[in-house]
């Protein structure tokens, strides 16, 4: 710290008070992401707890000429929330901004903080019998705002889309320090340019969510849950149409994983239970019900049962308890915490039509097992909306440090073009952040950039938000 930053600092505590504006000590819960993959230093820490405040702290940092990076659980997989290496960018942490404001029960919405954990907000939701649906396996750790900033996923997007489709109305602070007050409930408004789509996965690069009305459903009476053993990844989608067929909007998650997938969760967990034998490909099926529990149980029989008599699935098996539900679930989920303790990989977030995804699978496995003897793929995902997060391991025995440093590039080329070959999309639910910004440069089109850096420009003329982070401006 320099006697340069000492007049930020004094605004700055004298926004949201001194023990609320960090500078000193072990700084890394906010430094580091998540990944362990980029630390940074920050000037300060600032941890508001109101719109006011935060809108108080941007005013703060204009006026002394420091850039702020907007942080909610810090769980993010683009390297988007964490400060660079400068010591000069303000980390502005959302986490005490956690307050449920109101639950409009006839209107079925739910207006929260942007700090609220999602777990918090499905929580508030199913306390009055009702369903937040955005569910992520960070949902105990990463916040609302967070979900809304870098357009987040996760398992029931098939039924209910994006976090993008689950809002309704925000409350933004922009670069100026102004209020924008969005939180509409209203299904219905066209009265001109939809500014929340602005925000919604620009990554805090054009404002600060600091809160958001979203919608909520009925509680299901039942849920239902199941794994299927398929021999090829086309038998997977002919399940996937089959299921969609016979279960309507019933159908509310449908994963896939590969056996290796699979292999590393019973390496690394063996003691969760893998209730079929190993198959090159596992579904796992979720389907919610309005009519109660032993209906949609004989709906979800009577799919597997076509399904193994046309021969698309070659064993199934039906959870009987929530229990065993939970179960099933855990081994999804355990998948890219198992890919953790194998040890660094190159990731994808990649979409595809689910008509082109076993051509590309089985094209993109055999071109990067041509450049790279003995390599290990782990793939799985949300096979219902076409996202697959197709992560590349190195062969066994490899340093993993050294094969993501040196093979990080030429796989993400050659699986990148597959997938634009194919009409998809480098980046499905994690965002852009600083991971995918030269991507982003590389293969959107020039007319796309140009608007984007046009709004950029627009929105953050001064370019404090977030700097270098989605867009490259220069």
């Amino acid at each position: 710290m320099t006697a340069m930053n000492l007049p930020l600092l004094e605004a700055l505590r004298a926004a949201v008070g001194p023990a609320q504006v960090l500078s000193e000590g072990d700084l890394s819960a906010w430094e580091l992401d998540w990944r362990r993959r980029w630390r940074g230093r920050a000037l300060a820490v600032v941890r508001p707890a109101s719109t006011a405040e935060v809108a108080a702290v941007v005013r703060a940092c204009a006026a002394h000429g420091a850039s702020i990076v907007p942080q909610g659980g810090n769980t993010g997989l683009v390297g988007g929330g964490v400060p660079d290496a400068s010591g000069t960018q303000v980390l502005l942490s959302l986490q005490r901004m956690n307050r449920i404001r109101d639950v409009d029960e006839a209107n079925l919405t739910l207006t929260a903080e942007a700090g609220c954990l999602l777990q918090t907000v499905q929580q508030a939701a199913a306390e009055r019998g009702l369903l937040f649906p955005l569910s992520l396996a960070a949902e105990g750790s990463c916040t609302l705002g967070g979900n809304l900033a870098s357009n987040a996923g996760g398992t029931q997007v098939l039924r209910w889309g994006n976090a993008r489709e689950l809002c309704l109305g925000l409350e933004v602070v922009t670069a100026a320090g102004e209020v924008w007050e969005g939180l509409s409930g209203l299904r219905k408004d066209n009265t001109g340019y939809d500014l929340r789509d602005l925000f919604i996965g620009s990554e805090g690069t054009l404002g600060i969510i600091t809160a958001a009305t979203v919608k909520l459903a009925p509680q299901p009476a039942a849920t239902t849950t199941a794994l299927a053993a398929c021999a090829t990844l086309a038998d997977g989608v002919a399940l996937l149409k089959l299921a969609r067929a016979r279960l309507g909007a019933g159908l509310t998650g449908f994963e896939v994983m590969n056996r290796f997938a699979l292999d590393l969760v019973a390496r690394h967990f063996p003691a969760l239970p893998r209730p079929l034998p190993a198959a090159p490909w596992t579904v796992l099926l979720e389907q919610s019900d309005t009519e109660g529990e032993a209906p949609a149980r004989e709906r979800f029989e009577a799919l597997l049962g076509a399904a193994l008599e046309a021969g698309t699935v070659a064993d199934a098996v039906v959870a009987g308890s929530l229990a065993q539900s939970s179960a099933l679930w855990q081994l999804r989920e355990s998948v890219p915490l198992a890919q953790a303790e194998e040890g660094l990989n190159i990731k994808h977030d990649i979409s595809l039509p689910v008509s082109s995804i076993p051509d590309f699978v089985q094209h993109t496995d055999a071109a990067l097992r041509s450049l790279i003897p003995g390599v290990r793929l782990v793939n799985f995902g949300h096979l219902g909306d076409g996202n697959l997060h197709y992560n590349v391991q190195a062969p066994e025995g490899g340093d993993p440090e050294r094969f993501l440093v040196e093979m990080e590039h030429p796989v993400n080329t050659l699986v990148f073009d597959a997938v634009m070959a194919r009409g998809g999309s480098f980046s499905a639910e994690h965002g852009i952040g600083e991971l995918k910004r030269d991507e982003l440069a590389a293969r959107k089109s020039p007319v796309a950039l140009a608007l984007m850096r046009s709004i950029k420009a627009a929105l953050d003329p001064q370019g404090r938000l977030n700097p270098g982070r989605v867009l490259k401006m220069d």
